[in-house]
Parts: C-alpha cells; sequence; structure tokens
C-alpha cells in the first residue's frame, strides 16, 4: 500500500474541507486558554489584615494603631495574620492613651486573626481566597489549588490518549469538552474550598484531554505545511487568544463566580460542530475500519470537488494490515531500546518546560504592577513565540530548533540574578524573555514529538508527555516560594534545567523532511545523531514537493 499523503494527493492540501478542520479544530481550543490560567484570579490573594469589629469605646488613633507593622523583604507593611489583642487595645483606648505616645506598642500582647480577615477590594470583588479564607494558616491551599487543578490534567493526559487510541480522537475530543464546560458551570455553585478543588480537579482532566484529541486529530487529517501551520499559528495561536481574553474577562467581571459562569457559557458554542469534524481517516485504517476512513475521503473530495479515484486505498502483495483488535498501551512507549530513549528524552524535556512555563505564567500577579496588565503582556508575548515556531517547523530542522529555543529560555533566566535591584523593569523583561523561549519550545515539541511517533500509539505517546509534563506543572505553583531560600534560587533550577534538555535534544532523531510514521516498525527506521546537511535542507525547501498543495513534512 502506498503511503497514506501520497494515496490522498488527490484532495489537495487546503480546499474547503481541510479549512473548515482546521479552523473549527483551532476555535476548540480557545476555551483552554482561559481555563488553563483562570486560577491567576479566581485564587489571587488580594491584601488583607485582621478584621476589627466595630466598637464604639475605641478610638481612631487605636484602630489604625491595631495592626502591627511588620518588616518583609526590607519594607514596612501591616501583619496580614495578627493583631493587637482586642480587649486591651480596647481598655487602652478607654483610658485615653495615645498609641506610640503614652504606650509602647511592641510591649502590647499579640491575637490571631479570631474574627476573621478584612480584604481590600481596590482589585478583586471576591475571589476563593476572600471566599473560603485562604490565608496565614491555610495559606498552603492558594498554591495547591493549582496543584490540584493540574493533577486533573495530569490524569487526563494518561486516560485520554489510551481512550482516544481506542475509542477515536473524535468521540474524546467532544466527551471531554463537556466534561470541561459542564464542571466549570458546577463550579459556580461551590459552598467550600473542597469542593471547588474537586470539581477543579475534573476542570483540568476535560481541558488536557480535548486540547491532546484536537491537537492529534488536526495533525492527522491535515498534511505538510498546513499541518505545520496546524500546530503552531493553529491551535497555539487560538490556545493564545483565549489566554490573552482571560485578563480582559477578568477586568470587567471581578467576582469569582460570574467569572466562572461567564467561561463556561463558549462551550455550548462547540455542540454543533459533531457535524462538521470528522473522525481521523490514519486512525481509522490504522484500527481496520478502511471502509470508514474511504467514506471520510470520498465526501472530503465532493466538499473540495475534485474527483477520487475508484479505489482509494490498494494493498499491496504482502503488506502487513492494521488488525481491528491490535491495540497499544503507554508500555509500548518503553519496549525497544530506540522507543525507549525517545521516551525518556522527551520526558524530561516535556517536564522542563511544563514546569518552567507554569511556574512564569502563575507568577504574573505577583509582578510589579497592574496584575490584569502583567497576566495579558504574558499571554501576548507568546504570538510573537508561536510565529516564531511556525518559521522554525517550515524551515529549519527540529533538533536545533528546539534546544536554540530552550537555550535562549534558560539564559535569559540566568541572567535575571545579574540584574541589580533598582531595575526591575529588566528582570521582569528577562522573566519574559524566558518564558518566550519556553513557549517557542513548548510549540516545537507538540509538533516533534507527533512526528516522532507512529500513527497507532502517536496519541498515547502525546497524552503520555502531556502526563509528564504535568508532574513539572504540578510542582510548578511551588517553585517560586523557593525565593524565601534565595531569592534566585527558582531561576537558577529552571534555567539550569533548560540548559540540560536542550543538551538532551540533539540525541533524538530528527523528524524534518521526513513522512509521519504509520507503524512502529517505521518508527525504528528513522535516523540517530545524522544532521541534516544544508544541502539536504536546499534540496528539501526547493522541491516539487514543497510547493502548494503538494508539500509534507
Amino acid at each position: 500500500m502506498r503511503g497514506y499523503e501520497d494515496t490522498t494527493a488527490f484532495l489537495g492540501e487546503w480546499g474547503p474541507f481541510q479549512q473548515t478542520v482546521f479552523f473549527l479544530l483551532c476555535a476548540s481550543t480557545i476555551p483552554n486558554g482561559f481555563s488553563a490560567f483562570s486560577v491567576i484570579f479566581l485564587g489571587d490573594s488580594p491584601q488583607h489584615h485582621c478584621f476589627i469589629p466595630d466598637s464604639g469605646n475605641l478610638s481612631e488613633a487605636w484602630r489604625k494603631a491595631i495592626i502591627p507593622i511588620e518588616v518583609v523583604n526590607g519594607q514596612e507593611e501591616e501583619s496580614k495574620c495578627s493583631r493587637y489583642r482586642l480587649d486591651v487595645v480596647r481598655n487602652l483606648s478607654a483610658l485615653g492613651y495615645i498609641p506610640g505616645r503614652d504606650v509602647n506598642l511592641t510591649g502590647v500582647e499579640q491575637e490571631c486573626c479570631v474574627d476573621g480577615w478584612s480584604y481590600s477590594k481596590d482589585i478583586y470583588q471576591s475571589t476563593i481566597v476572600t471566599e473560603f479564607d485562604l490565608v496565614c494558616n491555610d495559606k498552603w491551599k492558594q498554591p495547591f489549588t493549582s496543584s490540584v487543578y493540574f493533577l486533573g490534567v495530569l490524569c487526563g493526559s494518561f486516560f485520554s490518549g489510551q481512550l482516544s487510541d481506542r475509542f477515536g480522537r473524535k468521540p474524546v475530543l467532544f466527551v471531554t469538552m463537556a466534561v470541561q464546560t459542564l464542571f466549570t458551570f458546577v463550579q459556580v455553585f461551590s459552598q467550600s474550598w473542597e469542593m471547588f478543588s474537586v470539581l477543579f480537579f475534573i476542570v483540568g482532566l476535560g481541558q488536557i484531554s480535548n486540547y491532546v484529541a484536537a491537537f492529534v486529530l488536526g495533525t492527522e487529517i491535515l498534511m505538510a505545511t498546513v499541518r505545520v501551520l496546524y500546530v503552531t499559528l493553529g491551535v497555539c495561536l487560538f490556545f493564545a487568544f483565549g489566554y490573552m481574553m482571560l485578563p480582559i474577562l477578568a477586568f470587567f467581571i471581578r467576582d469569582w463566580r460570574s467569572l466562572l459562569l461567564v467561561m463556561s457559557v463558549p462551550g455550548l458554542v462547540y455542540i454543533p460542530l459533531w457535524w462538521f469534524i470528522p473522525e481521523s481517516p490514519r486512525w481509522l485504517l490504522s484500527q481496520g475500519r478502511g471502509e470508514e476512513a474511504e467514506a471520510i475521503l470520498r465526501d472530503a473530495a465532493r466538499r473540495n470537488r475534485v474527483t477520487a479515484p475508484e479505489v482509494i486505498f490498494e494493498e499491496s502483495e504482502g503488506e502487513e494490515k492494521p488488525k481491528r483488535e491490535e491495540h497499544h498501551s503507554p508500555l509500548d512507549l518503553l519496549k525497544t531500546s530506540n522507543i525507549r530513549k525517545i521516551t525518556l528524552i522527551l520526558a524530561l524535556v516535556w517536564f522542563t518546560l511544563s514546569m518552567g512555563y507554569f511556574a512564569i505564567s502563575l507568577n504574573t500577579s505577583r509582578l510589579h504592577g497592574d496584575p490584569y496588565v502583567n497576566c495579558f503582556i504574558s499571554a501576548a508575548i507568546e504570538v510573537p513565540a508561536y510565529i516564531i515556531s511556525w518559521l522554525f517547523l517550515r524551515y529549519l530542522p527540529r533538533r536545533m530548533s528546539a534546544s536554540a529555543s530552550m537555550l535562549l529560555g534558560g539564559g535569559a533566566l540566568y541572567f535575571i540574578q545579574l540584574v541589580p535591584p533598582s531595575l526591575p523593569s529588566l528582570s521582569i523583561a528577562l522573566e519574559m524573555l524566558g518564558k518566550f523561549g519556553m513557549a517557542i519550545g513548548t510549540a516545537l515539541m507538540y509538533a516533534y514529538t507527533g512526528e516522532l511517533y507512529p500513527t497507532v500509539i502517536r496519541n498515547t505517546a502525546l497524552g503520555s508527555c502531556a502526563m509528564i509534563s504535568r508532574v513539572g506543572s504540578i510542582i510548578a505553583p511551588y517553585i517560586m516560594t523557593l525565593s524565601t531560600c534565595y531569592k534566585y534560587l527558582p531561576y537558577i533550577l529552571l534555567g539550569s534545567l533548560l540548559v540540560l534538555s536542550a543538551m538532551a535534544i540533539p540525541l533524538l532523531p530528527e523528524s524534518f523532511g521526513h513522512p509521519l510514521p504509520e507503524t512502529i516498525k517505521q518508527m525504528h527506521k528513522q535516523e540517530w545523531l545524522k544532521c541534516p546537511s544544508l544541502k539536504r535542507i536546499r534540496d528539501h525547501l526547493n522541491s516539487p514537493m514543497m510547493k502548494p498543495n503538494e508539500t509534507r513534512l
């Protein structure tokens, strides 16, 4: 049997069928953008201090002085978790003593916030922190909320890949999209932090599952330059648009329940897409369902107004026919020496990129300036990153591109420790440059990983890599807390891992200029440690295969 891309070349690359699939699948990733980072605003902690009950015998001077002053990072600020004992202060106020003049405040006994907290509403009307008092002794619940979400993403990565390879890309895409939408809506009615966290776990489970399913479905339906465009300026760019929409929505909707309600609405729009997005013909062929695959391709030919051959899939003598009952598991990613090397290297790279990307992204609300502006800038910087990743995928070998992007990100984070304290804006700029490099690397690795593994285990491989990366994202909320030990420790750690990953990537096979492998045997035939020569790259770019409607990866 001829290769899949040769067999389906009669469709062309950019007809109405491909355009519909491209834009609808891209649009399906927009909710993932604002769902993945919603905790930035849902779980942010505004300025707060102990609540002071109204009392007629408490003078204005004592009301202002009842909150102790502490020195944090060299600056004085009001204590968030303690106050001077209310009964003592009331007695001193009743006696007419003036704080600081008649009474030395350092000698007054303190107590915890027994009456709760008073939260500033300058930025937020409410968050889950203000709703459930996730401060002081319960402050650990703030980063843990993000970790619970990413734990759901991890579980979704593990199960969705296997389900998608077994039951199909399309059913998993729509079922998990419905899960994400429904449980985002149910979160609005959370009555406790525990309830919110359990629902957040399920939202995370659905979020990554439909993203990976959409990514693989588009990768397998689209071909050549359109595929490269899809995995970079397609799903990644639309994800960034969703990310950019988050601070805009949060700016106008500052109550966390109302924000969640608005975030759940877009999912309803995607229900009719079931009738417009087909199953992957590649996957159907790998399951021995050639008649269904042929029916989809004939419908695509009709929509593209081209004539399909009388027989689309011709079997050659001795060609191994995929069996319906043949299934694969994540263990197949470790079975042979070649696959095991690829999987272990990719595990390191995906873990590093995810941990660094989310650590920097979730830290935007703690940077100097307006949190909405900071978040928007953090999201907007991904747009040029994905444009560059598309150019890299279009014209340069995968190993060189991915390694260079991670060296850029790691180097930028290393240099932060050399910036003097008087230039905080330069530190922020380097932090954003580090994220810029990691965003490029993330987009490249999604495409690169999909090219390395064959159709029969591609979704399982991507799902497993995404699962490993989510171990990094679970840790990410705690990375920046390492600054309490040493201010620059988070950046040194992330920079070191990025440099190590950049050094490991050249050990992977090069997929530039090769068609997608269909079977594990074809995957074994890929070359190791052999970089394509400049002549090969030039010939590849100038060949007839690189002309419109004929280009292949």
